[in-house]
């Protein structure tokens, strides 16, 4: 690790240096990605001399391995038949995705300078949404029919020009519907060599279809330790796979999107080079929130009317812990539904359950945080107050606890509810969440407090 580190610190001199002819003996040294981490973080204007300087098969790595935002910049430098030669050297899906971030006329012509059989694996691939299987799938795999031995299968993996290492082979029959696979090491075993791969063969257990969401392809495969995942069509034959590489980028996309939506922004803004672009990606969740203040700032004008003829103006010295806690408490809640959903824990069995415990877990702990605070304003009341201390301790710390206990059941229903409703959970998370409660709380406060103020009156 160290030794990379120094050549890497090479490299950036060389780069800041401008000593070109050192730099690709130096670059043959570090990992694709490393070199794709190195052109992102130079100079604009030295990326695309310092792509230049790697040869086609490096450049297909490392295009691979870059975001979309760089890839986009080096792709705009490089004519079409440069393009179409990276192309060539990429697994399907990965050329797939590269072309897809070309406008559609340049895109086509890059296919029509590839090879016609691999343009037509990306052509195929390009037809789908990138966000299901079809679009995540490569067609570059390893299938035998049933009826070979493992001899000839392994003189048939042997005489392929493979780019990545063969641990197994899908087993299919002579419509090329998926039997099961087997692996190489059972080829290889000499009492194996005469049986057939329908004998050797294991069963499939999970597939997934063109249209699956790659969400549900990667749950599937992290939940199972699966390497790859086969794609086959509504008549199970067998159309590409997934391998773990993409997984594991859609899992980082997912938890990525789930992010931006909790802080009410999307990921299209770390492109955005423009104050006004990056203000109309997050305004639309502030001005839902600015619209939840303009309804507290009435219930308090409203509240404040009324207090000074109660005269127990001290109360609203805790409107601020009021709003803050249930807030708080509502985060939490659909923080923990969101990911528990993202991760498929729950079934429809389990949600009744999950709602009342989310309801005792806000009675708990508005409980405990109630009677704090009822010691705190019984503290800061004194008896300046109108009505008696304790009892106006009393409500801030009964409203309190009513608050976070609604709080912490409407955290977790809202996401089960647009999970039900099938719209992606994680909206609920952040400004929608905070902003709703934040009314929530101060109704629930003000209401308290009327109440037991005028059954003390009266």
């Amino acid at each position: 690790m160290d030794d990379i580190s120094h050549i890497k610190e090479q490299i950036h001199f060389c780069i800041s240096s401008e000593l070109w002819e050192k730099l690709p003996k130096l670059l043959a040294r570090v990992h694709p990605a490393d070199i794709a981490d190195i052109i992102e973080h130079s100079p604009d204007e030295t990326q695309p001399r310092i792509f230049d300087l790697l040869s086609d098969e490096i450049k297909a790595d490392v295009l691979a391995e870059m975001t979309d935002t760089t890839e986009a910049e080096i792709l705009e430098d490089l004519t079409a038949e440069e393009i179409s030669d990276i192309a060539e050297e990429m697994a399907p899906d990965d050329a797939a995705d590269m072309l897809a971030e070309l406008d559609e006329e340049r895109s086509e012509e890059v296919l029509e300078l590839m090879e016609d059989e691999e343009s037509e694996d990306v052509r195929e691939l390009l037809q789908y949404d990138e966000d299901t299987a079809g679009g995540r799938m490569t067609t570059d795999f390893v299938a035998l029919h049933n009826t070979q031995t493992a001899q000839e299968a392994l003189d048939h993996i042997g005489a392929l020009e493979l780019d990545e290492p063969v641990y197994f082979a899908y087993v299919t029959d002579m419509e090329d519907k998926l039997i099961g696979y087997v692996q190489l090491w059972q080829l290889i075993k000499a009492e194996n060599r005469p049986k057939t791969l329908g004998e050797l063969a294991e069963e499939t257990t999970f597939t997934a279809t063109l249209e699956t969401d790659q969400e549900e392809v990667a749950h599937i495969m992290s939940k199972y330790d699966l390497s790859s995942l086969p794609v086959v069509d509504s008549e199970h034959r067998l159309l590409g796979r997934i391998t773990i590489d993409d997984v594991v980028d859609v899992l980082e996309e997912e938890a990525s999107e789930d992010i931006f939506k909790l802080a009410g922004s999307t990921e299209e803004e770390l492109e955005y080079s423009s104050p006004l672009q990056a203000s109309r990606a997050r305004l639309p969740w502030l001005l839902i929130t600015l619209g939840a203040g303009f309804i507290t700032s009435m219930i308090l004008k409203e509240f404040m009317h009324r207090i000074s003829i109660l005269e127990v103006v001290a109360l609203s010295f805790f409107v601020p812990i009021v709003m803050a806690m249930g807030g708080n408490t509502g985060i939490q809640s659909s923080t923990l539904i969101i990911r528990g959903l993202a991760l498929g824990s729950f079934n429809e069995k389990q949600l009744h359950r999950l709602l009342l415990r989310e309801l005792a877990t806000g009675m708990l702990m508005g409980g405990i945080c109630g009677m704090a605070v009822s010691v705190w304003a019984h503290f800061i009341i004194g008896s300046s107050a109108a009505f008696p201390p304790a009892y106006l301790a009393f409500t801030v710390g009964l409203a309190l606890f009513s608050a976070m206990m609604f709080a912490a059941a409407f955290g977790a229903f809202v996401p089960l509810l647009l999970n039900r409703l099938r719209i992606d959970p994680a909206v609920a998370s952040g400004p929608f969440v905070t902003a709703s409660n934040d009314v929530m709380a101060l109704l629930i406060y003000y209401g308290i407090t009327f109440l037991l103020i005028s059954l003390r009156a009266a």
